[in-house]
């Protein structure tokens, strides 16, 4: 953090009940950047390696800890984070930290559209992204987070939207590592859903049915379309249809294949057949949706 920043985070600390709000950067007013970024020392050392709790009215923060250890508290709760680990704290979750000294990683703050940008493309990003996420950074996240920081250093005729571009990136990454562990604290049925997709998309040609696939993975039909349910709202079928019409849109898109091959490639017998779907699917004939790409 350069001096001017040491300035504006410590003079606009205002009170809130017992718990202070602070205004990082002006962040109540014009945020004088599309984002910040600051190593863990050039914030820590300044507060004798201890931040205490409060909150922020408009940024989100991901801390990443690239060595050394910190007790975290977020809205009360105390978690451990070490080596390795990242923690995502978004608006307004009260939240503290005690470091160890020399402990060392990076601070990236977002003001509040940025998260919000990402959090109206999907309910599931939404719902991740409006509670705090603790878990290992990957390699993706880390070597996304260097490269945000080499961006935020240098100037650059496009250096915004590259931080934009750089911040959803890193935003979306912590949330499939977020989904990643919900799979793995589940009972097996997000795995389950990963085994069925794996299939579809390997015996597309086979003309396989929901027996088929349910027979591969040891489960009955009934099963299958009980998990389907469950994760996707569609039946086995309709689950397996929407992927084969995914396929076809890549297929008339990027291949010159005639229709009637890319109807036989995603088991179809009959070309027509695979049409009516197509347009039912996607509201166009697979000829007029080609046409879209191809001129």
């Amino acid at each position: 953090m350069d001096a001017r920043g040491k300035d504006l985070y410590q003079s606009c600390m205002v009170a809130s009940g017992n718990i202070p709000v602070f205004d990082l950067f002006g962040e109540t007013s014009d945020f004088p950047d599309v984002v910040h970024c600051e190593r863990i020392r050039d914030r820590a050392r300044l507060h004798d390696w201890v931040i205490a709790p409060h909150r922020h009215r408009d940024l989100a923060q991901i801390l990443l800890m690239e060595q050394g250890e910190a007790e975290v508290s977020l809205d009360g709760r105390l978690r451990g984070l070490r080596d390795g680990q990242f923690v995502y704290i978004p608006v307004p979750v009260v939240h503290g930290f005690r470091f160890r000294q020399g402990a060392e990683g990076m601070v990236l703050s977002f003001p509040r559209n940025v998260p919000a940008g990402l959090r109206a493309s999907g309910a599931d990003l939404d719902r991740r992204l409006s509670r705090p996420i603790k878990a290992a950074a990957n390699a993706h996240l880390t070597g996304l987070g260097r490269m945000l920081a080499q961006v935020f250093a240098a100037p650059g005729s496009y250096r915004a939207q590259m931080l934009v571009a750089l911040s959803h990136a890193i935003l979306t990454t912590i949330c499939e590592i977020d989904r990643a562990s919900d799979a793995d604290s589940t009972d097996g049925a997000s795995r389950r859903m990963s085994e069925f997709h794996a299939l579809v998309l390997r015996h597309m040609a086979d003309r396989w049915r929901p027996g088929d696939y349910a027979g591969a993975m040891s489960i009955t039909p009934g099963h299958l379309n009980r998990l389907c349910g469950q994760a996707a709202g569609q039946s086995a079928s309709a689950y397996a249809e929407a992927l084969a019409m995914t396929e076809a849109c890549r297929l008339l898109a990027f291949t010159q294949l005639p229709v009637a091959e890319v109807a036989y490639r995603l088991g179809f017998d009959d070309p027509a057949h695979f049409s009516r779907r197509f347009r039912i699917a996607r509201g166009d004939t697979p000829s007029a949706y080609r046409a879209r790409f191809h001129g």
